[in-house]
Order: C-alpha cells, then sequence, then structure tokens
C-alpha cells in the first residue's frame, strides 16, 4: 500500500482525500473457495488472516452482512486483559495477550494497545482473599499479576470513595499490570487490511440465507448475492450465533443479550488505568479524546436490538457515583449496546458441530474483545487442520452433553456476574 508523507496527508485532506486508495479491495464473490468464514467482525477476520498467514490458505473469502466491523467489535468497551483462573481459559487468555502485545507489528497496523494496567477493587477481607487465590494461580501460569493494600491503592487512584462511611469500603485490589486497552476499529481495519494483502475476499452486504448440502456434508452457502461453495464453513456472528446455526439444524446452548456502554464528556487526564468495581459489574477507563468510557451489566432479558435502555442507565449511573463520586458531574454524550451470545457457562465455544464441515467460534458473553487474536488464531487452527488446538480442546460445544463445562463467569475476576 502507498505510503503518504505529512505533507501528502494534508493535501489528501484539502482535496477531500480524491485519490486515496482503499485500505482493502471490494472483490465480487467467486463461485467458489476452499474456506467461508462467515462474519466480518474482530474474530471472523482475525480468523481469515491467521489461515492465511499461519496455514497458506488463501482461497478464503469472509460475508459480512453489513460493513466490516459494524457489529460488537465496534461496540465494546476496548478492555484487554487475562486475569483468568480456570483451567482452559486461563492458558487461552494468556496467548491472547501475548498476541496482543506483538500485533501492531505483527498486522503493520496501530491498533493502540495501551498496557496501562488494570484495578479490581475489593470491598471485604473475604473477596481479598478470593482475588489472592486468583493471582496465585495466574503467577503459577507464568502470568502477572499483584495484590494490592488499601493505601496502594489510594496512592495510584485516589479518586475513588475512601470515607469511613462509604457504602462499598475499599479493602485492596487485584492489580494486572499488562492489561489495558486498544482500539477497537482499528483491530478490525488491521486485521481486515493484513488478510486482504494475503489474497482474502472480504465481501460486504452479502448475507447468509441458508446452507447448501451435498451427501449429507457441508458445501457452501446461500446468500443474498447468490451460491457460494466451499467444503469448510466458519461461523463468527457474536449475538446472531444461534441464528445463523439455526439454519444449519443446529440448536445451541446461548441465549443473546444487550450489553450497554457508555462515554463522557471529554475531560483532562483522570483515570489513568482500568478500574474494575468489586461490589457490581462496573468498569472504567479513559479514551484518548478524554471521554471515560464504562459499562455494566447485561439487560436481563434475551433481545437482538443494538440500542440502550433505560433501567440500565440509571443502575450503572448509580454504581459509577458509589465507586467515583466525582463522575457524577459529567454528562453522558452517548451510550450504545452490543448483542452478547452468552453462553451457559459463562465461556466460549471453539469447535467441531454436528454438521460436518460446519465449525463454530462463539457464546462470548463478556470476554469476546479481549480474546479476538487467541480466537482467530485457534479458530484457524481448527478449521484448517479438522481438529482443535490444546488451547482451545476444551471449548467443545460437546461439554455441554458431557457436563465438562468451564464455570467462569465470562467477567473474569467478577464472582457476581451472570
Amino acid at each position: 500500500m502507498k505510503e503518504y508523507s505529512a505533507l501528502q496527508l494534508v493535501r489528501q485532506a484539502l482535496r477531500g482525500n480524491q485519490g486515496w486508495r482503499r485500505a482493502w479491495r471490494d472483490p465480487k464473490p467467486q463461485r467458489e473457495y476452499d474456506v467461508i468464514v462467515i462474519g466480518g467482525g474482530g474474530h471472523g477476520l482475525a480468523t481469515a488472516y491467521y489461515l492465511a498467514r499461519v496455514h497458506g490458505i488463501k482461497r478464503v473469502a469472509v460475508l459480512e452482512k453489513g460493513y466490516l466491523g459494524s457489529g460488537n467489535i465496534g461496540r465494546n468497551t476496548t478492555i484487554v486483559r487475562s486475569n483468568y483462573m480456570i483451567d482452559g481459559n486461563t492458558q487461552f487468555y494468556d496467548w491472547s495477550m501475548r498476541l496482543w502485545e506483538g500485533l501492531s507489528q505483527e498486522l503493520n497496523y496501530n491498533v493502540m494497545f495501551s498496557q496501562r494496567g488494570q484495578i479490581t477493587l475489593a470491598h471485604s477481607p473475604d473477596q481479598l482473599d478470593s482475588f489472592a487465590r486468583r493471582l496465585n494461580v495466574m503467577r503459577l501460569n507464568g502470568i502477572d499479576g499483584e495484590l494490592w493494600s488499601r493505601d496502594q491503592v489510594r496512592k495510584v487512584v485516589p479518586y475513588l470513595e475512601y470515607g469511613d462511611a462509604a457504602r462499598f469500603p475499599i479493602h485492596g485490589a487485584m492489580y494486572q499490570g499488562k492489561a489495558g486497552t486498544a482500539r477497537h476499529d482499528a483491530v478490525a481495519w488491521g486485521y481486515a487490511r493484513a488478510a486482504d494483502r494475503l489474497g482474502v475476499d472480504l465481501i460486504q452486504n452479502c448475507e447468509v440465507l441458508g446452507f447448501l448440502f451435498e451427501a449429507g456434508r457441508l458445501a457452501g452457502v446461500q446468500t443474498t448475492r447468490g451460491e457460494i461453495r466451499a467444503a469448510r464453513v466458519g461461523l463468527s456472528v457474536a449475538g446472531s450465533t444461534s441464528l445463523v446455526a439455526s439454519k444449519a439444524g443446529i440448536t445451541l446452548p446461548i441465549e443473546s443479550h444487550v450489553l450497554q456502554a457508555f462515554v463522557t464528556e471529554p475531560i483532562k487526564p483522570l483515570v489513568d488505568q482500568v478500574v474494575a468495581f468489586g461490589a457490581a459489574h462496573f468498569y472504567v477507563s479513559q479514551s484518548d479524546k478524554g471521554g471515560l468510557v464504562f459499562g455494566g451489566d447485561l439487560d436481563g432479558y434475551n433481545s437482538y436490538a443494538q440500542r440502550g435502555n433505560f433501567p440500565v442507565v440509571a443502575e450503572v449511573a448509580s454504581i459509577a457515583c458509589s465507586m467515583m463520586p466525582c463522575i457524577s458531574r459529567l454528562r453522558l454524550l452517548r451510550h450504545w449496546a452490543g448483542v452478547m451470545d452468552m453462553s451457559m457457562d459463562g465461556s466460549p465455544i471453539i469447535s467441531k458441530t454436528p454438521v460436518d464441515g460446519l465449525y463454530l467460534n462463539g457464546g462470548w458473553c463478556y470476554g469476546g474483545f479481549k480474546a479476538t487474536p487467541a480466537a482467530g488464531w485457534t479458530f484457524a487452527h481448527t478449521i484448517a487442520n479438522d481438529r482443535t488446538h490444546e488451547l482451545n480442546h476444551k471449548f467443545s460445544l460437546d461439554r455441554f452433553r458431557t457436563g465438562a463445562t468451564i464455570n467462569e463467569s465470562g467477567a473474569g475476576p467478577y464472582p457476581y456476574a451472570h
């Protein structure tokens, strides 16, 4: 791709970006591919990229019903962490963190990954003990983490509520220094551009209407742009997972819920880390533009709507003021929602399915964005080799039948979350 000097960038801006080259092609779908990936979000684009780069499978099509990055990859709070405890999750998210650390160089695209650290507050001695247990598991697996006293927390984040009459007194915190944030849109754009350069076809405005079968085996998909054939199809569509899977006759142990996010007006630098509340589901960080970005818990009913609802707005606002009183003075600029496919044990599914040739990546609950690199990497391995990698072996769909569930909330260290 052509590189531009600073002067050329100014000239392009003054000309209304006329002559600006596209970051990736806009190809027409071919009749047949080696692999089709349904879903042009972060996980789908990452899967296509690793199929091409790691496994040498370059006749790949990514099918997106809207535009690339129009789903949950652009509708989250951008947090990246690996403070998981249960076997399976621990190793997987650690691998994801390792991929994050080299992702900008890998893609030759700045995904704005900022390892600013995450502080998860403890509001009772018992909660602090549970954090110590989690940290012991993390450190035994080579994952960074520290247990902080109340004084250590107050020194780093003095703007929280430390009063003697505080409803939720702070007893300490769990800290992961390698955690942080990344620019969600840049992650999608970086994977899209890198995959395109390897020959992957990124096909937008192409909705999958059904699946094609021959002799009992998957043969491709029927779309709004015609039949597209492939012997292997990967399904990576976040909150629409159960809807698309049903077109292949598969019923999944997944429910779709709305998860809202919020951003305030810009203020001067205040929140240097990601800070998570330990008494309810709330977390906050500060964007490069100065706005405080935060989120809460799910709406308590099934939905496919990408919009927020006032009861959760009120709940999140009250929690925010309890943890961080100064936030009450800020104006809320906007809020939005992503559609989360919630699995029954809080952990994801990266697996083969009962349909020969169809592979599933879904059930991400709260953990989808932070898992983007590892999810794409392991899903690509599963599709390319028709078997799981050891990192996603425990994320099988079959675990819900055998009872080998991974009962760790998708919220990681927050024991109160669904």
